[in-house]
């Protein structure tokens, strides 16, 4: 019973106490037909009450996201099916339906009722702005009788999962020098000398084709054996992200961070559509994928597991540029998006180039990224900064000849995003500058298509210079 009055709406509560009011003032006057109101008010809510809570209501909820996997930006349509396989209709019901605040409000549906094998199905849509996995539920039902004095809240376990990725640029296909195939036309294949060398077998190694298999080798030495007499190469390729919060500047979706995360994605996808397998290293140890992806699975496959872990990347704490690898003597194609980088980042970062068939960087210049953030601050303060230039353009002029020494100094703590290109040129790298204002496309294009940084004349090392050039 205790339960059951705790299911009352204010409605129902405001009944229960005009009954005891009315049967009370009745017994004191001695009103007989006052009191039969009085205990008709009374009876009504507790009645309903009773009956609501003792009704077996039977409700199934099914929920489904189309599409289940969403860019930054796209809109997603969650349809909510609700049935009801039992034997009594239910009344009034309000649903309500749990979102992440970042995919939009709680959507609300009202359902006047659903008789017996019946069903409903209600849809809405979400949006993100921001990259991540989310879970969309539990599914909240709201029973009222036909009054609106009992209301029950009865709510579903069951969660359905979204995953919204980065943004995916398309970018233009460009023939990459030294790179490997193992499929379609320029797959190379190792054939034996010797004929009975065809017909022997060995132990399954990561890359082989499934279609190799030697069943009968396979069944005696309990475990899988391949026959040698066609081994593919594998076009591999190491995407690095540098993912440290101190060497990215600006905060959200227009951060640099978020910038870098777009390009490793776009590259990862690119490379990996056109018969690359693709791994992604980062400065975290903890969260870099380190292994090599299986070719048995799909372009398409390979895709959705490089962006379901960028979507759920985020800045480290690291202070130290050191991508953790397990593997580096075949890196094979090495592509680093790079933040601000020191010199002994460029080094690190450089270890890879050993076993890799070619180099590519795109360096993130965060000034702009800084710069940009700045502005608005800067914007504001416009009226004060005019009066305070003609105070201090004494001072700025005086120490105008020791700029070119302090700017230098300075950049070898700091050094700019051109010095670092400059510097990965040096060690083999084809390197271009990104800013907020660079296409993408075109950056692929230039750093991709540019001829191996080994065939050209070194660039100066503004990077490792500690001084002004005389």
């Amino acid at each position: 019973m205790r339960s059951a009055l705790t299911t009352l709406t204010i409605r129902g509560r405001a009944f229960l106490s005009a009954g005891v009011t009315s049967a009370g003032c009745a017994v004191l006057l001695g009103q007989r037909d006052l009191l039969r109101v009085g205990v008709l008010l009374v009876l009504l809510p507790l009645i309903t009450a009773l009956l609501t809570n003792r009704s077996r209501y039977l409700l199934a909820s099914s929920r489904d996201i189309t599409p289940a996997r969403i860019q930054v930006g796209q809109t997603a349509t969650v349809t909510i099916r609700l049935d009801n396989p039992g034997r009594v209709p239910t009344g009034l019901m309000l649903l309500e339906d749990s979102v992440p605040y970042v995919l939009g409000s709680r959507p609300r549906f009202v359902l006047d009722q659903l008789r017996p094998r019946w069903h409903r199905e209600m849809s809405y849509s979400i949006r993100s702005e921001v990259r991540g996995r989310y879970h969309v539920g539990p599914l909240t039902v709201r029973l009222s009788d036909p009054f609106g004095l009992v209301e029950l809240t009865r709510a579903f376990t069951s969660e359905t999962g979204l995953v919204v990725t980065p943004i995916v640029v398309p970018l233009p296909r460009v023939r990459l020098s030294g790179d490997w195939s193992g499929t379609g036309e320029n797959r190379p294949r190792a054939f034996a000398a010797a004929g009975t060398e065809d017909v022997t077998v060995r132990e399954y190694r990561l890359g082989d084709d499934l279609r190799r298999i030697h069943w009968a080798s396979t069944a005696r030495a309990d475990e899988l054996m391949v026959r040698r007499e066609e081994q593919p190469h594998q076009s591999r390729a190491t995407v690095v992200i540098d993912t440290r919060a101190s060497a990215h500047r600006g905060t959200g979706p227009a951060s640099s961070f978020e910038y870098a995360v777009s390009a490793t994605a776009s590259i990862g996808s690119h490379l990996a559509e056109h018969g690359f397998t693709v791994r992604m290293l980062t400065d975290d140890t903890r969260s870099a994928d380190t292994a090599w992806h299986d070719r048995g699975i799909s372009g398409p496959a390979e895709v959705e597991t490089l962006l379901d872990a960028l979507a759920v990347v985020q800045p480290s704490s690291r202070t130290s540029f050191a991508p953790s690898s397990v593997d580096r003597n075949s890196t094979g194609l090495v592509v680093a998006v790079v933040g601000q980088l020191t010199r002994n980042d460029v080094a690190t970062l450089s270890s890879l180039r050993a076993g890799a068939t070619r180099a590519l960087a795109i360096v993130v210049d965060t000034a702009a990224w800084g710069r940009s953030s700045a502005a608005g601050a800067g914007s504001r303060s416009s009226a004060a900064g005019a009066g305070s230039r003609s105070s201090t353009a004494g001072a700025g002029s005086r120490s105008s000849t020791a700029g070119a020494g302090s700017r230098s100094s300075a950049a070898g703590a700091a050094p700019s995003a051109a010095e670092q290109a400059d510097a990965l040129r040096r060690r083999g790298w084809s390197a271009v500058v990104v800013n907020p204002r660079t296409s993408l496309e075109a950056a692929w294009r230039e750093v991709a298509g540019s001829v191996d940084a080994r065939r050209v004349r070194p660039a100066t090392a503004i990077l490792e210079r500690e001084g002004p050039a005389a």
